[in-house]
C-alpha cells in the first residue's frame, strides 16, 4: 500500500514538473528573445564620421555613387490631352526619367518620354519641382533636351564619361523612376557593346550598351553610370517578351547624348549628315522583276535637286514602274555599298549617316547600267 502510494506521489510530481516545464518553454518562446547564433554573421553597421562601416567595398561604392548622383536624377511627368471616340478631351499623364548635365538646368532624357507633351514637370532628388520646357530633340536617336529654371538654386550636374572606353563585364548602375518609384537604384554589368537596336520604324539605338541592371518602364531617359559615378549611357529600352524586366536593357551611348545636347544648346538644332537621296531596299524577286543583276541593295528612286547626291552625279528613277501593288520609280542607280561596306537596307544607310558628320566625304558604290562604279559624295547638313 505504501509502495503504491509512493509511486502515485512520484507520478504526480513528474506530471506537475512536465506541465511547469512546458509552460516555461511556451512563455519563453512567446515572450522571450528569438535571437539565434549565426556563424560568420555580418557585423551591424556603425556610423563613423557620417560614413558606414561594415559594408564590403562594392557596397560602399554603390552607396557613394547613389548619394553623389541621385540629387541630379530627374523624375519627369508629362501631361497632354487626347480625345476619345466621342471627341471628349481626356487628360493623359506619362512619366520617365532624366538627368541634369549642367548648372544652367539642361536635362537629357529620351524623346519618347516628352513626345507630344503639353506640360513637363521635373522633380529632382531633393523633391523640388520645376516646370520644364523642351529645347529640342533628335528623333532618330530618341534623345531630347529639356531645361528648368531653378531661379538661382544650386544644381548637381552628373559628370559625363566616355562611352568609347567601355568594356564588357564592367559594373553598371542605373538610377531612375520605374513605375513611379522615384530614385531607384539597380546594379549590374555591361553585358554587351555595339548593338544596333531598332526601337521603331524610324528610330534606333546605334552602338547600344546592353546591361543586365534592371530597367523597367519609367527608367527611360535616366542615367546608366560606371563605377566612378560617371554617366556612360541613357537608359532607353528593354527586351521583354513577357512585358517585365528580363535582364536585357539597352542604353544610348553618352557620347551620342553629349553631341546632341551640344548641338541643341549651341545651334538650336541637331546637325545631321544628309545624302539627299531616297530609295527602297531590293530583294531577289523584285530585282529579277526589274531586270537588275543584283539581289540586294537600295534602288535610288528620288534625288533631291541640288543636294549632295545630285551634285555627285547619283541618278534617281526616271520613269514609273510597278511591282505587284507597289508603285516604283525605276531606272536609277542601285546603291550596294558605302565606303566598301555592304548596304542592304534603309537601316544600313541610316546607320552610316548617323555615324558621319556634315562635310564628310564618303564613297558610294552603285550599279548603273549593269556596271559597278564608285562615286565620292560630300555629305550635306540637314
Amino acid at each position: 500500500m505504501n509502495q503504491k502510494s509512493n509511486e502515485g506521489r512520484a507520478l504526480r510530481f513528474l506530471t506537475i514538473g512536465l506541465i511547469v516545464g512546458l509552460g516555461v518553454y511556451w512563455a519563453g518562446s512567446r515572450y522571450g528573445s528569438h535571437a539565434t547564433a549565426t556563424v560568420n554573421a555580418r557585423p551591424a553597421l556603425a556610423i563613423v564620421n557620417g560614413s558606414e562601416t561594415g559594408l564590403d567595398p562594392t557596397e560602399t561604392e554603390n552607396v557613394r555613387i547613389y548619394r553623389q548622383a541621385s540629387p541630379g536624377v530627374a523624375n519627369i511627368v508629362t501631361r497632354t490631352v487626347e480625345y476619345d471616340f466621342f471627341y471628349n478631351p481626356v487628360p493623359v499623364e506619362g512619366a520617365g526619367s532624366g538627368f541634369v548635365i549642367d548648372t544652367d538646368g539642361h536635362i537629357l532624357t529620351n524623346f519618347h518620354v516628352v513626345q507630344g507633351a503639353q506640360t513637363i514637370e521635373v522633380t529632382l532628388g531633393d523633391q523640388t519641382r520645376y516646370k520644364a520646357k523642351l529645347i529640342g530633340a533628335d528623333t532618330r536617336n530618341d534623345i531630347a533636351l529639356i531645361q528648368i529654371d531653378t531661379k538661382g538654386k544650386k544644381l548637381t550636374p552628373l559628370p559625363l564619361g566616355d562611352s568609347r572606353n567601355l568594356l564588357v563585364g564592367q559594373r553598371a548602375l542605373a538610377i531612375g523612376n520605374p513605375f513611379g518609384f522615384s530614385s531607384t537604384l539597380t546594379t549590374g554589368i555591361v553585358s554587351a557593346l555595339g548593338r544596333t537596336v531598332q526601337t521603331s520604324d524610324t528610330t534606333f539605338i546605334d552602338e547600344a550598351i546592353q546591361t543586365d541592371a534592371s530597367i523597367n518602364r519609367g527608367n527611360s531617359g535616366g542615367p546608366l553610370l560606371d563605377s566612378h559615378g560617371q554617366v556612360i549611357g541613357i537608359n532607353s529600352a528593354i527586351y521583354s517578351p513577357s512585358g517585365a524586366a528580363a535582364g536585357i536593357g539597352f542604353a544610348i551611348p553618352i557620347n551620342t547624348g553629349r553631341r546632341v545636347a551640344e548641338d541643341l544648346i549651341k545651334y538650336g538644332r541637331v546637325r545631321r549628315a544628309t545624302l539627299g537621296a531616297e530609295g527602297r531596299a531590293l530583294w531577289p524577286e523584285l530585282s529579277q522583276a526589274l531586270g537588275l543583276n543584283v539581289d540586294s541593295g537600295i534602288l535610288i528612286e528620288r534625288v533631291e535637286p541640288g543636294g549632295p547626291a545630285a551634285q555627285a552625279g547619283i541618278r534617281g528613277g526616271d520613269r514609273p514602274g510597278r511591282q505587284g501593288l507597289q508603285q516604283l520609280r525605276v531606272g536609277g542607280d542601285v546603291l550596294i555599298a558605302v565606303d566598301g561596306k555592304a548596304v542592304t537596307s534603309q537601316m544600313d544607310l541610316n546607320l552610316m549617316l548617323n555615324r558621319s558628320w556634315p562635310g564628310n566625304t564618303i564613297t558610294l558604290t552603285v550599279i548603273r547600267d549593269g556596271k559597278k562604279i564608285n562615286i565620292p559624295v560630300k555629305l550635306g547638313e540637314g
